[in-house]
């Protein structure tokens, strides 16, 4: 046990001591405070600052993923109407062949139904390539015969069996053609 000190036994001047140790760290703890105080407002200013870019980091994640599905949401639109177009291609060939063949009277029932789906091929931007005459391009045409012949100097499209089809830059199915091909001598 600490042995207790008379008031006799204490000097005035080991008091002034002391105090003068007590009051240093006083003014010690006073500048640690302030020099704490100003390490944390850049800690804060810097937690601040780290937050809000990790809001500018949510935020163009956010925006990056909405424009990603508005894109994939169009595309799979895309596919979508050109699997349903494909499925009436058939019927576009057949209103074609009646066509060619007469079988199309203006004013019937048939040419009522092949203006109809016509025009909602149209709605659906669906167009249509592969004419007669035009040059062979084996990107959009598919040869399915090839005849030789003295009036071409280049593969031209002699007859379209079936058309081509498109929507926008889209092929649906390529123009199934008879080729002229340049007679070789």
């Amino acid at each position: 046990m600490p042995e207790e000190q008379k008031p006799e036994d204490i000097n005035p001047e080991s008091e002034t001591e002391v105090e003068s140790e007590v009051a240093e760290p006083e003014e010690s703890a006073d500048a640690e405070t302030n020099g704490d105080q100003v390490e944390e407002e850049p800690s804060e200013l810097d937690r601040e600052l780290e937050i809000f870019q990790d809001l500018q980091r949510l935020r163009a994640d956010f925006v990056n993923y909405k424009n990603r599905v508005e894109r994939d949401r169009a595309t799979e639109r895309e596919a979508s109407v050109a699997e349903v177009m494909r499925a009436f291609l058939p019927a576009l060939d057949d209103i074609d062949r009646a066509e060619s063949h007469g079988d199309l009277v203006e004013g019937s029932a048939m040419a009522a139904v092949a203006v109809k789906l016509r025009q909602a091929a149209e709605k659906f931007s669906l167009q249509s390539f592969g004419e007669k005459g035009e040059k062979f391009d084996p990107n959009v045409h598919d040869a399915l015969v090839q005849t030789p012949s003295e009036d071409v100097s280049e593969p031209t499209v002699a007859d379209v069996i079936e058309r081509g089809y498109r929507i926008g830059d889209r092929e649906i199915r390529p123009a199934k053609v008879a080729v002229f091909v340049p007679k070789e001598d």
